[in-house]
């Protein structure tokens, strides 16, 4: 049965509700104040490259509309993260706001500490827009519905916890409680006219979820690379003289470790987060090509085989 406008709107509302990534426990202990200084340069590094993603959806989902009208609206979002000139834009706020908690400016426009996990879940979002019609991606673009009322609680977190964060470093967060709004309106407008019968509506609802899943799947990526890895309780490494290696021995199997290997799960002490152990490899291994990649990938193959436990850092 096709909703009317109000009950179409209000149930794209319910899903934010229910799914938008502000009840992530991520970013409920951030507004907690509960954060340490390292897990959120992981998270600002991490989620710079979302903002790199946004630009590019956008021009993806400009090349999809027939109206000029449109594309001259949609224009602006670009424009926004992009700047009009070098120097200005969203993206040149967030590389401010990384100076602001201490990384430096190479080191997030280099992309190189962006763990596997979000660089998927950000792919995932522009796959999207690029495999769906114009409708279910600007439907995905409404959780910007609910974005400047998450800004607004970001911005008087940092304030309050987060003191040592200088205030210039704040200005994306307070540039997006006027563009987020402003896009929604815009956004919902759209969809609202366009989908006019239920099996659009379905679609732009799904679509929606889908982006809340995939800001959720961001956010795990994160928290996994804040948590502390250790060895399980049941694993042990001894040294297989018959192998010449180092195995991990589990009750119901043996795992084969390469010097590499070993090398890594040296690391996982239960201290040091997978993000801090994928950064002392790249130290000692300053030449290795995508080394902070391949320790994340690691990391997960050996939690998944019951090696590794990590322990969260909540």
């Amino acid at each position: 049965m096709t909703r009317s406008a109000a009950e179409f709107e209000a149930a794209l509302r319910r899903i934010g509700d229910e799914r938008y990534h502000h009840r992530h426990p991520f970013n409920l202990r951030m507004h907690e104040g509960t954060l340490t200084r390292d897990e959120i340069q992981v998270w600002v590094r991490n989620r710079y490259y979302y903002q790199t993603r946004i630009p590019i959806k956008d021009g993806v989902i400009l090349s999809k509309s027939r109206s000029a009208d449109f594309r001259r609206q949609w224009i602006r979002r670009i424009r926004d993260h992009d700047g009009e000139r070098p120097g200005e834009g969203g993206l040149e706020l967030w590389l401010r706001l990384g100076e602001a908690v201490g990384l430096a400016r190479d080191d997030l426009e280099s992309l190189g500490g962006v763990t596997p996990g979000v660089r998927a879940a950000c792919d995932a979002y522009v796959e999207f827009v690029q495999s769906h019609d114009l409708l279910e991606s600007v439907a995905a673009s409404l959780t910007e519905l609910f974005a400047g009322d998450i800004m607004k609680t970001r911005i008087a977190a940092f304030e309050k916890h987060y003191p040592w964060v200088d205030a210039e470093g704040l200005r994306y967060f307070q540039s997006r409680t006027e563009q987020a709004p402003r896009d929604a309106r815009e956004g919902l407008a759209f969809v609202l006219a366009e989908a006019r019968e239920n099996e659009d509506q379905e679609r732009c609802l799904r679509a929606l979820e889908r982006k809340c899943e995939i800001l959720w799947q961001l956010l795990d990526a994160v928290e996994f690379a804040c948590s502390r890895p250790s060895l399980a309780s049941a694993a042990l490494v001894r040294f297989d003289p018959r192998e010449a290696c180092h195995v991990v021995v589990l009750p119901e199997r043996a795992v084969k470790l390469s010097q590499s290997a070993h090398e890594i799960l040296s690391l996982c002490d239960g201290q040091r987060s997978a993000d801090q152990v994928a950064r002392e490899l790249r130290a000692r291994h300053p030449d290795a090509t995508d080394i902070e990649e391949d320790v994340h990938v690691f990391l997960e193959k050996m939690r998944g085989l019951g090696v590794l436990a990590h322990e969260s850092a909540a």
